[in-house]
C-alpha cells in the first residue's frame, strides 16, 4: 500500500496549484519528458499515441472534404518571409534563424519555419495558372519552431507538431466557405473525438493571425477557468497572392489573384484533454481518442488459467475492435490500478482466480470509477457500451462545467469582479474599438476571446466605455 500511495501523492492537487498539477500529471503519466534544448520536449510514446490517434482522426475528416497532404521545407529564405510586411512583423519576435551551413556563413539567413504561408505562396505561384489548375487544397503535418521565451509541456513549446492547411481559389466566396468549413471540422472533431465543447467565432483584428483578412477560432475553457485557443481558420483574401504575384487565368481570359486560406491544429490539443478532463489521480482520456480503451488486469496472474483466460478476453474486445491491451507486469493489483487511472484508460477489468470461477469479471470506468460485475461473453459489449456513455458523459460533464462558469457582464466594475472572483468566460458587450480592448487587456489580464457567430444582446452600450455597443465578445484569461 505505501507504493501505491506514493503513486497517487505524485501529483499536486489541482485546488493546491493547478498549474503544478498540470506539469505532474503530463510527467508521472509518461507523456513527456524534458530535453537539454531549453522549451522543447520528448514526446513518449504514450503521449505521441495520443497525438497519432488525433491526427489519423483529423485526417480523415480533411480528405472527406478534398484535401491532400504535401510536405515543403522547414527553411525560409529571409527574402522569401518579408514580401508580406504584416505577416513578418507578426512573427518577428518568435522566428529562429539559421546563418551558418557547416563553417560556411550562409549568403542569405534561412528562417526555421514558424509557418508555412510564405513557402506555400511561393510554390502556388509556379503552380497555379488557369482556372483549371484551382482550388488547390493542400495540407502538411510537420513540425515548427517559435522561439517562445516561457514554455510549457505540450501548451507552449519551442518546437511543436502540428497541421496547416493552405487553399488557393478563384474567388472571395470559395474561400470564405471553405475558411468556415475547416472551422466547422475542428469544432467537430473536439467535441465528437476529445468531448471538449467549442464556442465558435471570429477573433477582432487586434487578435487576427498576421497578414489575415480575417481568422475564426474555436475557444474551450479548461478546468481552472482559463481559455484555450483550440484550433483556427483564417481568411487571407487577396493579400497573400498580390504580394506574391499568385495569378491565373479565368475563363473571360483575364488574370486575376487567387484567395488563400490557412488553417491549424497543434499538439497543444493533449494539452487541452489534460486540463479538460482530468482529476488528482491522472488523465481521464475520451474513449474515442485513447491509444488503450480497456485495460485488462489478472488478478494472481500466476495461477492457473487466469492469463489464458485474460487472453480470451483480449482476443474479444480486439474482434470488436476495442483498443484492448493485458497489464502483465510483476506489479501489485494495486499499483496497476493506480498506474491505470493515472494513465487515463477508460475502463479497466479485473479477473482473478476466484472470478473465473464465476465465469465474470469486473469492469471499472475511469471517469467515475463505476464497477460493473459482467459475465465473462458478455465483456466485449458492455465494454462496447460502456466506452459510448463514457464519451457522452464525459464531453456533458465538460459542457456543464464551461455553462456553470460563463459569465454575464453589464458594466465594467462587474466585469473586473467577475474575473477576479469567477475564473471563465464573461459575455459582454463591445464598442468595437481597439483602445476598449487593450484597456481591458491592461486592467485585468483578459482578453478578447472572439466574437461568437451567435450573437445575444447582453446591454446597448460597451463594457469598458459605455458608448454604443457593436458586437457581444467572449473575454478571458488565457494559456
Amino acid at each position: 500500500m505505501a507504493k501505491e500511495k506514493k503513486l497517487v501523492e505524485a501529483i499536486t492537487s489541482m485546488e493546491e496549484d493547478f498549474a503544478q498539477w498540470y506539469t505532474d500529471v503530463v510527467l508521472k503519466s509518461d507523456l513527456v519528458d524534458y530535453t537539454s534544448v531549453k522549451g522543447c520536449m520528448v514526446i513518449k510514446p504514450a503521449g505521441y499515441a495520443i497525438w497519432e490517434n488525433i491526427q489519423h482522426e483529423l485526417d480523415r475528416r480533411f480528405k472527406e472534404t478534398g484535401v491532400e497532404n504535401v510536405y515543403l521545407p522547414m527553411f525560409i529564405p529571409e527574402s522569401l518571409l518579408q514580401k508580406e510586411k504584416d505577416h513578418v512583423e507578426g512573427f518577428a519576435p518568435e522566428v529562429a534563424w539559421v546563418t551558418h551551413g557547416g563553417l560556411e556563413p550562409l549568403q542569405e539567413r534561412l528562417c526555421v519555419r514558424p509557418t508555412s504561408e510564405t513557402l506555400f505562396c511561393d510554390f502556388y505561384a509556379k503552380e497555379i495558372h488557369s482556372h483549371r489548375d484551382l482550388p488547390k487544397v493542400y495540407n502538411q503535418w510537420c513540425s515548427v519552431v517559435r522561439w517562445e521565451k516561457t514554455t510549457r509541456p505540450f501548451l507552449r513549446s519551442r518546437e511543436f507538431l502540428w497541421q496547416e492547411g493552405h487553399t488557393a481559389h478563384a474567388t472571395a466566396e470559395e474561400a470564405e466557405e471553405r475558411t468556415i468549413q475547416m472551422l466547422n471540422v475542428y469544432a467537430d472533431f473536439c467535441e465528437q473525438e476529445l468531448a471538449i465543447p467549442v464556442i465558435k467565432g471570429q477573433k477582432t483584428d487586434k487578435e487576427k493571425f498576421a497578414g489575415a483578412e480575417a481568422t475564426y477560432t474555436i475557444e474551450s475553457l479548461m478546468h481552472d477557468g482559463k481559455a484555450l485557443q483550440s484550433g483556427t481558420s483564417h481568411n487571407f483574401g487577396d493579400g497573400f497572392a498580390q504580394a506574391f504575384d499568385i495569378q491565373y487565368t479565368d475563363k473571360d481570359n483575364t488574370l486575376k489573384h487567387v484567395h488563400q486560406t490557412s488553417w491549424g491544429m497543434t499538439t497543444r490539443m493533449i494539452g487541452a484533454i489534460i486540463m479538460v478532463h482530468g482529476d488528482n489521480s491522472g488523465l481521464k482520456l475520451p474513449p474515442r481518442i485513447a491509444p488503450i480503451q480497456v485495460m485488462i488486469v489478472p488478478i494472481r496472474q500466476d495461477a492457473e488459467g487466469v492469463m489464458d483466460k485474460s487472453q480470451e478476453v483480449l482476443k474479444a474486445l480486439k474482434g470488436c475492435d476495442i483498443r484492448a491491451k493485458i497489464d502483465a507486469t510483476d506489479k501489485s493489483p494495486g499499483w496497476k490500478f493506480s498506474e491505470q487511472e493515472m494513465r487515463g484508460i477508460p475502463i479497466r477489468i479485473e479477473l482473478g482466480p476466484k472470478d473465473i470461477e464465476k465465469n465474470q469479471a469486473v469492469l471499472v470506468r475511469r471517469d467515475t470509477r463505476e464497477k460493473f460485475v459482467v459475465s465473462i461473453e458478455d465483456i466485449p459489449a458492455k465494454a462496447e457500451e460502456l466506452l459510448e456513455v463514457i464519451q457522452n458523459e464525459m464531453f456533458n460533464r465538460a459542457l456543464e462545467h464551461r455553462n456553470s462558469h460563463t459569465y454575464d457582464a453589464k458594466t465594467y466594475e462587474e466585469f473586473q469582479k467577475t474575473i477576479e472572483e469567477k475564473p471563465g468566460f464573461i459575455r459582454a458587450m463591445w464598442c468595437g474599438s481597439q483602445e476598449c480592448e487593450d484597456k481591458i487587456k491592461e486592467d485585468t489580464a483578459a482578453t478578447s476571446r472572439c466574437i461568437p457567430f451567435t450573437q445575444d444582446q447582453i446591454s446597448d452600450t460597451c463594457v469598458c466605455c459605455g458608448k454604443p455597443a457593436k458586437k457581444m465578445v467572449y473575454w478571458g484569461r488565457a494559456y
